[in-house]
């Protein structure tokens, strides 16, 4: 008998930005469970305890890591933040010089990529990244392509339906047959 395969690939393992080893991830873990931010050598850490305490306070449990250059691939920053995220549970962004990568276990992944569109590109400004992703989370859902769609198709369908139902009226009207009194009422107009 030939072995089952379920897959074509295998499942790529995650992979930490350059320079985090596995010791430096426990750093990483031990820094965040303490205030909710991980930043190298302190830097910036007031600045995004504050914007932690702000998103907090709005019901967004948030943490924060910071990594100092860019690593070699986007994809790197989200894998960093689903490992933290297993520990931490909640939003977890981690934000390098251009990019972010982000996990959550509260918020849809459309809402944290929304937000992390915006949030890119500040040159290594983490602070200002982190208030605008987390000015992001808190307004409303943006535009929900399923519901639109749904609405659209709801009135496609009562659209033809309703066509469907003057057409079946109209066609039993002109079947019906013709009374006496309108048949004579044609003969006297020469109709």
């Amino acid at each position: 008998m030939a072995p089952l395969h379920t897959s074509v690939f295998p499942p790529m393992a995650a992979e930490m930005p350059p320079g985090i080893t596995d010791s430096g991830l426990q750093a990483i873990l031990v820094d965040v469970a303490n205030n909710h931010v991980a930043t190298p050598k302190g830097k910036d850490q007031t600045g995004l305890e504050a914007v932690v305490a702000d998103a907090r306070s709005h019901g967004i449990p948030l943490s924060i890591v910071v990594i100092p250059g860019n690593p070699g691939h986007d994809s790197n920053l989200r894998d960093l933040a689903t490992e933290v995220g297993k520990q931490q549970h909640g939003t977890v962004v981690v934000l390098s010089d251009d990019w972010v990568g982000t996990y959550s276990d509260v918020i849809s992944r459309v809402k944290l990529e929304w937000a992390e569109d915006a949030a890119k590109s500040k040159q290594g400004n983490s602070v200002e990244a982190a208030r605008i992703f987390v000015g992001r989370l808190e307004e409303p859902e943006p535009l929900s392509w399923t519901a639109i769609t749904g609405v659209l198709l709801a009135g496609t369908v009562l659209a033809v339906g309703g066509l469907y139902w003057v057409k079946a009226r109209r066609a039993r009207h002109e079947s019906a047959p013709v009374g006496v009194s309108e048949s004579s009422d044609n003969r006297e107009t020469g109709r």
